[in-house]
């Protein structure tokens, strides 16, 4: 559990899976619909205290974590082998390295996001893939909490992303939240094609602590959702971008 200076520090680093629950393993069932991960290289970036560095390594090859919180690591790492402390924007690994890469509500956090990105593209291999979750700007509640003259108020603030930018940023300075178009343009430049793209409503892990039943009711009814065109509402962007082949230029002799 976070210590009492947490949420405002959750606020800009993110907050990290602590349990594997409900919601986890469903994001996991999301990413493997579109990626192969038997047998795979896995880097989980912003990876916390590693809890998808340990379910996956239940199926993949190999997997990795690194985030930029020192202390998040270090307490992963006392069952964990493969953590490391670094930055999304300076992956301190060689090209073509893993065959899949996951941003799990990470580059909404970062310094660069475009950078982030692209060092994902990099470090995965020809064919390989680079899965993102990122917060939707059209999901009716900014989650991250926001400031006031200062003074950070934590939980979920309404309305806050339908808000002008200019406005929002005021509000919402620690953390982005995208439309389609933010990350189209986020991944132009990239040698990379969008393979998947949807969007997904929340896990409802913490509302189930308190209440099965209405955690029930509520994910039976917004996951039937993302069936429609009303995902459009939904708490976060899936994509999985696939880095491009080199090409292969026929030449004639």
């Amino acid at each position: 559990m976070e210590t009492t200076k947490a949420p405002e520090r959750a606020a800009v680093l993110g907050r990290p899976s602590y349990v594997w629950r409900s919601g986890q393993e469903r994001r996991l069932d999301m990413v493997r619909r579109h990626v192969p991960l038997e047998g795979a290289r896995f880097l989980d970036v912003g990876c916390g205290i590693g809890t998808y560095v340990r379910r996956v390594s239940e199926i993949a090859s190999r997997a990795y974590g690194i985030d930029v919180d020192s202390t998040r690591v270090s307490r992963g790492a006392a069952s964990l082998s493969d953590l490391l402390v670094g930055a999304s924007e300076r992956l301190p690994f060689r090209d073509n390295v893993f065959d899949v890469l996951l941003l799990n509500e990470v580059i909404e956090h970062v310094g660069d996001d475009a950078a982030a990105v692209s060092e994902a593209v990099r470090v995965v291999r020809p064919g390989g893939s680079v899965v993102i979750f990122a917060p939707n700007r059209l999901y009716p509640f900014e989650t991250h909490g926001i400031y006031i003259r200062k003074r950070y108020l934590f939980g979920n603030i309404p309305f806050v992303n339908y808000l002008p930018n200019f406005l929002r940023r005021r509000l919402a300075p620690h953390v982005r939240a995208y439309r389609k178009g933010d990350l189209k343009r986020l991944t132009r430049a990239l040698d990379a094609r969008w393979q998947a793209h949807t969007v997904v409503y929340p896990g409802f892990d913490n509302i189930a602590e308190r209440s099965k039943l209405l955690a029930k009711a509520l994910r039976s009814l917004l996951y039937a959702l993302e069936n429609t065109p009303l995902r459009a509402f939904g708490l976060s962007h899936l994509l999985v971008l696939q880095k491009k082949e080199p090409s292969r230029e026929v030449v004639d002799v």
